[in-house]
């Protein structure tokens, strides 16, 4: 299970700093985990039982290979199906994905426009095609959802998305696609993520790293690593 500590590596004067990269869901909306509970609770689940089957086999699971593109939504619900009842209760991969919308952190959007007035930014993220602007709940497009989804993604200066590249974190290589296209050293950016085997990589190939827990905690962390100073 990932480590919920908040994880900010050392401060570095702002001006090395040439980039600024961030996750999305987790980061500029609440986690899905929260979301994966009150499903579990609800079915009578044991806790944790959805990121248990997701932790299963991570580089070639269902969830891997829907990130990646390598399969589509409708067989990622039966492989999801499958690999769940292995640990002894059926859960339709449907039934996950319609979880994953978390509710929207406008502050971390106005964050993201500062930050983008003085460093590169860009977006890393592990994502299922035509998943980001699903309504809470559902598996149905909602028109509103996929307004602030484009506002977020319009600030971004490149976005990696592993549904497109067919490479997913914590693979090395996604973040070094990032960091290609953003002209910047992987010393001079720093990361925000909600997940800590995210950060890791991203960490060794150094940069700054900021494991986002809550809302203002990732903000204080970030205004540590840059020296700015947020709303």
């Amino acid at each position: 299970m990932p480590d919920e500590r908040a994880s900010a590596d050392p401060p570095r004067p702002g001006h090395e700093i040439e980039a600024i990269l961030w996750d999305f869901g987790g980061v500029f909306t609440s986690s899905p985990f929260e979301a994966f509970n009150r499903f579990e609770t609800a079915r009578g689940l044991p806790e944790n039982f959805i990121r248990t089957v997701n932790s299963a086999n991570p580089h070639a699971n269902a969830w891997a290979r829907f990130e990646s593109s390598e399969i589509d939504v409708d067989e990622f619900d039966g492989a999801f199906r499958r690999e769940a009842e292995a640990f002894g209760h059926s859960v339709r991969g449907k039934d996950v994905l319609a979880l994953l919308a978390g509710e929207f952190r406008p502050r971390m959007a106005r964050v993201l426009a500062e930050c983008k007035k003085h460093y590169r930014v860009g977006c890393i993220t592990n994502n299922m095609k035509n998943t980001a602007t699903l309504a809470p709940g559902t598996t149905v497009a909602n028109p509103e959802r996929t307004a602030k989804t484009s506002a977020i993604m319009a600030q971004f200066d490149v976005i990696v998305e592993s549904s497109v590249e067919g490479v997913r974190k914590p693979d090395s290589r996604i973040y070094e696609i990032a960091c290609r296209r953003l002209g910047v050293a992987p010393r001079r950016a720093v990361f925000l993520d909600d997940l800590g085997i995210n950060l890791k990589p991203a960490r060794a190939m150094g940069m700054i790293t900021i494991k986002v827990v809550t809302e203002d905690q990732a903000i204080k962390d970030l205004e540590e690593a840059t020296g700015l100073k947020f709303p």
